[in-house]
């Protein structure tokens, strides 16, 4: 070891048994990572070599000889039986490598006409798509899985909070129900980006195109994208895609946070609204009776990996000129993790809420104590005793102090006490103070009324087909 290569692994800690050069060759190569792109970068190179054999660039027969090396390479990969090498960098340049010691010579040709820019550009997209199709399907499954639980619980009775107070009474139905328009706002952002993804970088090339008689079209429509993107800049330089992705994935993970929230909250013995399954809950090493909502507490905690991924791709981003900086091969492990993340999230969320037993007694006796049909009895007073809005407010909330005093729910005073705040008060009004008078009541579109919550899964289902 020269005294060069001593000091340069003092300076750089005991970590690396050689000098700079094993540090530069850490610090550049991404095959740890990406490696995970070796389906989508061996689809792309088929695409590729077809299309210049197609366009006269390559013979056939060194084309044929490509796409059967790349199947060998893509059988090896998928039996673990490939030798990943950090030397060659990334999965583009082992692939490659391989291929050349599988076919010789006509592997050289292979990346005629592209660069390395244009085809991770490709690979990412690629897979970034596929991920795409993947929260698709998985909100699918959640969002079916909310609304059996709105359908079963159509007209169960629970109250509804605002600022985790009783405020009113509305149905387990319709509380699923807010869930699955938020799932179904994130399917749509996951179906959007998936679209505006969908167009080809290959041919690219390094970042102003090729002088080679390219059929980008062709490539395009091999691989499914809907055509090529219209300028090579912006095809190397551009990870919109990726940015446009985690942003759903953090939205959707904001959802699937608050939803765990809530069930850590009701599986709790303060509340008991619901009962988790075996499957998703675990037990203490210490204290037999407990059974801990796991699942919905790592759920919830997901989404500061998937905004934490969000945030560090922005970053990495925001200060690029055109066109590729080595820089955004810090692109690929973020995406990964948060894709991971989401899925993970996805799938058992959906399970959970498979599971999950809503205790209907439990949430209709919490949802007929703390005065939740108060501002209905405010809403009798202006309808039918026809006061202003703010009167019926004032007298409402005098009743709610004097039922409180007496330590009874509003429906507990008698006609008389009622009589001492407003003489206009009959009889009818009792009829508003029940729980299921009061939900069966909010009929406006979108409200809690047991028909509004059924028409709304019906509305769904067919969405969803």
């Amino acid at each position: 070891m020269t005294d060069q290569t001593k000091t340069a692994n003092t300076m750089w800690g005991g970590r690396f048994a050689a000098g700079p050069d094993a540090i530069m060759e850490q610090i550049n190569a991404s095959i740890g990572f990406d490696k995970r792109l070796y389906a989508q970068d061996i689809r792309g190179s088929r695409a590729h070599a077809a299309m210049l054999a197609a366009q006269g660039i390559i013979s056939d027969s060194d084309a044929q000889a490509i796409r059967e090396g790349l199947l060998t390479v893509l059988s090896e990969i998928e039996g673990g039986n490939f030798p990943f090498s950090t030397a060659l960098e990334d999965i583009h340049m082992n692939v490659e490598a391989r291929l050349k010691d599988l076919i010789g010579e006509p592997a050289g040709r292979l990346h005629t006409g592209r660069s390395r820019n244009d085809q991770v550009a490709t690979d990412f997209r690629l897979w970034v798509r596929d991920q795409c199709d993947a929260a698709i399907e998985g909100l699918g499954a959640l969002i079916r899985a909310a609304l059996a639980q709105a359908e079963a619980g159509a007209d169960w009775v629970m109250p509804g909070f605002t600022h985790l107070q009783t405020a009113q009474p509305v149905t387990w139905g319709h509380h699923m129900m807010a869930y699955v328009e938020m799932f179904g706002r994130d399917l749509s952002r996951f179906q959007d980006a998936r679209k505006r993804m969908n167009e080809s970088p290959l041919g690219a090339a390094a970042l102003a195109g090729t002088g080679y008689p390219l059929d980008r079209n062709a490539t395009a429509k091999a691989l499914d994208f809907d055509r090529p993107m219209a300028n090579s800049l912006d095809a190397v330089s551009d990870r919109d895609f990726a940015l446009e992705f985690l942003s759903a994935a953090s939205i959707c993970a904001v959802h699937l946070s608050r939803l765990a929230e809530e069930l850590v909250i009701w599986s709790s013995a303060q509340f008991r609204f619901v009962s988790m399954s075996d499957k998703w809950s675990t037990g203490s090493s210490i204290m037999p009776q407990k059974r801990n909502p796991d699942a919905a507490e790592l759920i919830r905690a997901k989404i500061g990996r998937i905004l934490g991924a969000t945030v560090a791709l922005f970053t990495v981003m925001k200060g690029l000129p055109l066109a590729y900086s080595k820089d955004m091969q810090e692109d690929k492990e973020q995406v990964f993790d948060a894709a991971d993340s989401l899925m993970l999230a996805l799938a058992a969320m959906a399970g959970m809420l498979s599971d999950l037993t809503a205790n209907r007694d439990k949430m209709e006796a919490a949802a007929s104590a703390g005065f939740s049909t108060a501002t209905d009895l405010a809403d009798w007073l202006v309808r039918e005793a026809g006061l202003p809005f703010r009167d019926a407010h004032h007298a409402t909330g005098a009743l709610v102090a004097m039922a409180e005093k007496k330590g009874v729910d509003l429906d507990g005073l008698t006609l008389a006490e009622m009589h001492s705040v407003n003489p206009k008060i009959n009889q009818s009004v009792y009829s508003v103070l029940g729980v299921h008078n009061s939900v069966a009541s909010r009929q406006s579109y979108g409200g809690t009324a047991p028909d509004q919550v059924r028409a709304q899964v019906a509305r769904w289902k067919e969405v969803l087909g």
